[in-house]
């Protein structure tokens, strides 16, 4: 059996690269597992990173990362795998994955403020590089409120409020309603401790993907559309921009 994979992405969402050991290796598959990575697997709504895997003699693409049994594998575009032993040199897609960071980030700011507003919780959600969605257990839907909710997110953004990362033991954050924010609570009771997401006095609960530092870095926001997707079952649209001025980092 394959040791869990070392989730560096958990802990240090700005590693850009990193070195690590092929522990295992899927040649039907065209895949190969490590004992550390940064590669975020998909998950979470959040979808998978990209990038490339080096080793001594081959290169190669990684088109895909995904998490099986607490084990992080890492699709390779190419027939001749890296063999199980050999040091590997991983690099992140960073455009695609700061984009899919601010995302992120954006949509717990959205979570937040409608936490706040409504104390209702979120029915379900995904998201791409640059646009995401939510779905929130309200009554009712407009487009005056997609415009009040695009007002109150821009105004948390320019807050910059510190985002942090923390892990709560499973019992605490069981008895805190407002940490686990989904209608269905589908994290297993097995994961503890959890891992949970601080933006600074405004939204704290349980995720496992990847943000930024600071609302600040997220951009401006626009809700792009909104809908009811039946009765008690409101969605939000939204999507991410730079800032006036600004150029990819």
């Amino acid at each position: 059996m394959t040791t869990p994979t070392d989730e560096l992405y958990a802990r240090d969402a700005y590693l850009r690269t990193f070195d690590a050991k092929v522990v295992a290796v899927d040649e039907a598959g065209h895949r190969v597992a490590l004992d550390r990575s940064a590669f975020y697997p998909s998950g979470g709504g959040q979808p998978h990173d990209t990038g490339s895997l080096a080793w001594h003699n081959g290169h190669a693409p990684v088109a895909r990362v995904k998490k099986e049994s607490g084990v992080v594998w890492h699709w390779l575009d190419l027939d001749d795998l890296p063999e199980v032993g050999a040091q590997a040199h991983g690099e992140l897609d960073w455009a695609r994955r700061h984009l899919l960071m601010r995302t992120h980030t954006a949509l717990h700011v959205l979570c937040g403020v409608v936490w706040a507003d409504f104390g209702v919780a979120v029915t379900g959600g995904g998201m791409e590089p640059g646009r995401g969605r939510l779905d929130f257990e309200l009554d009712a839907m407009s487009t005056a409120l997609g415009e009040r909710l695009e007002r109150r997110i821009n105004a948390e953004i320019a807050r910059a409020r510190e985002i942090v990362v923390d892990f709560i033991d499973r019992g605490a954050a069981d008895s805190d309603p407002a940490l686990i924010r989904t209608k269905a609570n589908l994290i297993p009771a097995a994961i503890d401790p959890l891992r949970v997401i601080d933006i600074r006095g405004l939204d704290k609960q349980a995720d496992g993907g990847t943000h930024v530092a600071s609302t600040a870095e997220v951009g401006r926001v626009e809700v792009t559309k909104t809908e009811s997707k039946g009765r008690a079952n409101k969605r939000v649209r939204l999507s991410v921009h730079d800032p006036a001025g600004s150029s990819p980092g």
